[in-house]
């Protein structure tokens, strides 16, 4: 009698330890253990897509609001983990977006200065000098892209022979 009580104990309790291993403990959630925080320069990225979005709508200023929140985000994961192109890419980006060009142009260049050929900056940088009427600066942006086979290389292209106009 206590031989299978015993067993019975133990089996309960492998049963309850392995359901709580697999994320059916009481907290009501079906993340499954396995939830993942968002870093502030994904919940920036993440804002600026919406953005982009709300901006070929035509809603500016509601993209230019997330822009803003990006911004911020930006500036919490640049302070956490400075020296990483990607986030001052987009820094450069957002900062451009909401019509600060002097400083968008740091963040562009202190970016190209850790990761010289960073498509993203290079397209955006040259953006940024079409639309403070420094062509020959855009042109070199280009040159740089020019062997990437990418669509930042036809979209700068595009900006720069006034096919495409860039908004700013």
């Amino acid at each position: 009698m206590i031989k299978k009580t015993l067993i019975t104990l133990i089996t309960c309790l492998f049963l309850t330890t392995n359901s709580l291993a697999a994320g059916s403990g009481g907290d009501g959630g079906d993340s499954g253990g396995t939830s993942k925080v968002k870093s502030d320069y994904d919940k920036a990225v993440s804002f600026i897509k919406v953005a982009k979005k709300q901006e070929e709508k035509g809603k500016i200023e509601k993209a230019k609001k997330r822009y803003q929140k990006a911004q911020k985000l930006l500036l919490k994961s640049n302070i956490k983990e400075p020296k990483k192109a990607d986030t001052l890419n987009y820094l450069g980006f957002t900062t451009r977006k909401l019509g600060d060009f002097e400083t968008a142009e740091k963040y562009y260049l202190e970016g190209l200065a850790l990761k010289p050929n960073h498509i993203g900056i290079n397209e955006y940088l040259g953006e940024l000098y079409v639309a403070t009427n420094r062509h020959n600066l855009a042109v070199e942006r280009l040159e740089v892209l020019k062997s990437c086979s990418c669509e930042e290389y036809d979209e700068l292209k595009s900006i720069i022979a006034g096919e495409k106009v860039s908004k700013y």
